[in-house]
C-alpha cells in the first residue's frame, strides 16, 4: 500500500513551490514519460525553443530588410 501525502507535504519535503509540483503532475498526465526528457519539462523546453527561434527569425527579417534598403541606396549612388 502506498502512503498518500498532500501536495503541501511533498512540496515542503522537496523544497519546491507547490505550483511546480502541480505543473509536473499535469505534464506527466498529459505527456507521460516523455514529459521530462533531460533537464526541465518537454513543454517548457519547446516553448523556450519556439520563443528563441521566433526572436531569431524576427532579427533576421529585420537584417534582411536593412540589407534590401542598403542595396537600393548603393544602386542610387552608382548612377
Amino acid at each position: 500500500m502506498e502512503d498518500e501525502f498532500s501536495v503541501k507535504e511533498v512540496s515542503e519535503q522537496l523544497e519546491i513551490h507547490h505550483n511546480s509540483l502541480y505543473r509536473w503532475v499535469s505534464e506527466y498526465e498529459k505527456y507521460g514519460v516523455s514529459a521530462f526528457p533531460g533537464k526541465g519539462s518537454a513543454l517548457f523546453d519547446l516553448q523556450y525553443e519556439n520563443k528563441k527561434l521566433a526572436k531569431e527569425n524576427e532579427q533576421l527579417r529585420e537584417e534582411l530588410e536593412l540589407l534590401k534598403k542598403f542595396q537600393v541606396f548603393l544602386r542610387q549612388n552608382k548612377k
